[in-house]
C-alpha cells in the first residue's frame, strides 16, 4: 500500500494527518507500506513514534513555515504537485508493486497524485481518497468566512469543486469523517459501503495509565479551567472563543484558558485578547503533541470545541480521553461524533456557550456526570486500535 502525503504546510497536526499516521501505525503488521511525501510528512510520523514503512521523499520542508497567504498557498500547491509527480514517476516500480494507493486529503498535491496513479494503472490499483472537510458554500448561513474574509472563503470553495468531482468519479473508496458526508460520494459505481466514515480515534494508552494512578490532580486544583486544541482558523471558532472567554471571566474572575495550536489567525487572536484585557486569562501555548500536550490535559478541567463549521473534529476527543467533559456548538456532524460527554450550545450563541462552561465549572454533580460519559465514549468508541481495525476490514476484508 502506498500513502500519498505531499501537502503538509506547517508544524500543526490536522485531522487527516493524524488519521494517516495512525493507519501507518496500526496496519504495519498487515501490509507492506510506502509513504511518498514531503519531509514534514515523514517527521510527523517519526515524532509520533510510527515506523516500519518505506519512505520516499517528494519535497524538502517548506522554506516558509506557514504559507497561509492565498498566493503562498497557490505557490505551495504548484510546487508540491510538480515535485510529487516527479517522485512518483521516478519510483514507479514502488507504485506498480502496490495494489492500493491512499491520498490522505482533498488537497491537490495529495488527491491529484492519487488520480494520476489511478489514470495510469486503471483497474489494477485501488484508489482510496481521503476527503475530510467540505469548504462551506460562501452564501451559506454557517460559513465562517464572513465580512472581509468572504472572498477568501469563496475562492477556497471554488478551488475545492474540481477535487470533489475528481474523487467522486474515479476513487474506488472515499474516507470521510462523519455520516453527513457519505451521501455526496455515493454513485451507481460506488455504493455507500465504499464511502467509509473514519471519524478518527484516540490512543488511550497514556490517559488510561494516568487515570488509574494516584497522580491525578484534583479537579479544583488544576491550572486551567478549559483547554482548546486545534488550528487557529476561522472554521475552528478561535476568535469566537476569545469573546466567549471574556463572558466567562466576567462571572469567574480567575478563569484561565489554555489554547494549544497555531495558524493564520494567531495575530488577530492576540490583538483581540489584548483589546479585551485577557492576557492573564488566556495562554497561547503553540503546537503541542504527545507528553507536552498530555501535561496540559492533566491540568485542565474541561475541553472547549467552538468550531463554527466542521465535519467532526478529533481534538476534543483527545481531552475527553482524560476524563474531561466538553462544550461545543450543536453542529450537525457533532451529533453523531459526540453523542455524550459534550454539552452543546445553539450555533453562534456565545452567551449560551459561556453559560455551559460555567455550569460545568460550578456544578460538580453535572461535571462528574459529563466527565464519566466523555471517558466512556472515548474508551468504547474512539480507541484507535479498534477504529483502525474496523476501517481495515471495511476495505481489505477481515481475512486478509
Amino acid at each position: 500500500m502506498v500513502f500519498l502525503a505531499n501537502n503538509n504546510i506547517g508544524a500543526g497536526l490536522s485531522g487527516g494527518d493524524r488519521i494517516y499516521t495512525e493507519f501507518l501505525r496500526h496496519w504495519r503488521d498487515k501490509l507492506e507500506m510506502t509513504l511518498i511525501g514531503s519531509e514534514e510528512a515523514f517527521s510527523m510520523a517519526a515524532t509520533r513514534g510510527v515506523s516500519g514503512f518505506r519512505f520516499i521523499q517528494s519535497d524538502a520542508r517548506n522554506a516558509r513555515r506557514n504559507p497561509y497567504s492565498l498566493l503562498g498557498l497557490l505557490r505551495h500547491i504548484a510546487r508540491r504537485l510538480r515535485r510529487g509527480l516527479r517522485a512518483v514517476k521516478a519510483n514507479w516500480s514502488a507504485i506498480t508493486e502496490a495494489d492500493t494507493v491512499y491520498s490522505i486529503s482533498d488537497a491537490y498535491p495529495d488527491c491529484l497524485m492519487g488520480a494520476y496513479v489511478k489514470w495510469r494503472r486503471g483497474p489494477t490499483v485501488t484508489w482510496i481518497a481521503g476527503y475530510y472537510l467540505f469548504v462551506p458554500h460562501p452564501f451559506s448561513a454557517d460559513t465562517p468566512y464572513k465580512g472581509r474574509n468572504w472572498l477568501r472563503g469563496a475562492l477556497y470553495w471554488l478551488m475545492q469543486i474540481p477535487s470533489y468531482h475528481l474523487v467522486k468519479r474515479y476513487a474506488d473508496y472515499v474516507f470521510v469523517t462523519s455520516q453527513p458526508d457519505v451521501a455526496p460520494f455515493v454513485t451507481p459505481r460506488r455504493p455507500a459501503s465504499r464511502v467509509i466514515v473514519v471519524q478518527g480515534g484516540v490512543d488511550i494508552t497514556e490517559s488510561e495509565r494516568h487515570l488509574q494512578s494516584p497522580a491525578v490532580v484534583p479537579v479544583e486544583q488544576r491550572k486551567y479551567d478549559a483547554c482548546f486544541v486545534g488550528r487557529f482558523h476561522f472554521q475552528k471558532g478561535v476568535l469566537e472563543l476569545v469573546d466567549i472567554w471574556k463572558k466567562v471571566v466576567a462571572r469567574r474572575k480567575d478563569a484561565r484558558l489554555a489554547m494549544i495550536g497555531e495558524g493564520s489567525l494567531q495575530p488577530e487572536m492576540e490583538a483581540r485578547i489584548a483589546a479585551l484585557g485577557l492576557q492573564e486569562h488566556i495562554a497561547i501555548l503553540g503546537f503541542m503533541d504527545g507528553a507536552a500536550k498530555f501535561e496540559v490535559f492533566k491540568q485542565s478541567r474541561l475541553m472547549v470545541h467552538p468550531a463554527t463549521y466542521d465535519s467532526g473534529g478529533m481534538a476534543a476527543a483527545e481531552g475527553m480521553a482524560w476524563r474531561l467533559p466538553a462544550v461545543s456548538f450543536d453542529l450537525e456532524a457533532l451529533k453523531t461524533y459526540y453523542p455524550q460527554g459534550m454539552l452543546k450550545a445553539e450555533p453562534g450563541n456565545l452567551d449560551q456557550f459561556a453559560d455551559l462552561i460555567l455550569r460545568l465549572l460550578d456544578d460538580r454533580t453535572l461535571y462528574d456526570q459529563q466527565a464519566r460519559a466523555a471517558h466512556q465514549l472515548i474508551v468504547e468508541v474512539w480507541d484507535w486500535k479498534k477504529r483502525a481495525q474496523r476501517v481495515y476490514e471495511a476495505v481489505f476484508g477481515a481475512a486478509r
